[in-house]
């Protein structure tokens, strides 16, 4: 038998943003949603490394898989999961670019920012998940 205190409570929302979309109108409706969460008024750091994930992300699925974009953001109270999922099932890797180089950062950037992150192939496609853990509130601890 499960207690009832072990339940797992969850928010999430998705949004499809087709090949072409603004990286603004991805970043604009990930703050927009962030922003109904308690913790994100404090917490603007992470909310920051959020947005700049979700262009990466968003950008990588656009860019390299030449895909839309399935954008979810999932907080279960402990942690902000934000998915991207494309159509290509090829996994991401981090490469290393030449130093004057305009792009190629992107995973390192995703790395650098979030807590954890990781990729899953799927039956059409992949997942690429970046984790988020905000500060607790003082009166949390």
């Amino acid at each position: 038998m499960v207690a009832e205190e072990s339940s797992l409570k969850a928010v999430g929302w998705a949004r499809s943003l087709p090949v072409g979309c603004s990286l603004g109108e991805a970043r604009d409706w990930a703050r927009e949603h962030l922003d109904g969460l308690e913790w994100s008024h404090d917490a603007q750091d992470v909310v920051e490394s959020v947005l700049l994930t979700v262009s990466e992300l968003v950008t990588n699925a656009h860019l390299h898989a030449r895909s839309d974009a399935q954008l979810i953001l999932l907080w279960d109270e402990q942690c902000l999961h934000v998915t991207v999922h494309d159509t290509s099932p090829e996994l991401p890797a981090p490469r290393q670019p030449e130093f004057d180089a305009s792009g190629g950062r992107g995973l390192h950037i995703v790395d650098t920012v979030s807590d954890n992150w990781q990729t899953h192939r799927c039956a059409r496609g992949k997942d690429v998940t970046a984790c988020f853990q905000p500060p607790l509130p003082s009166n949390a601890a």
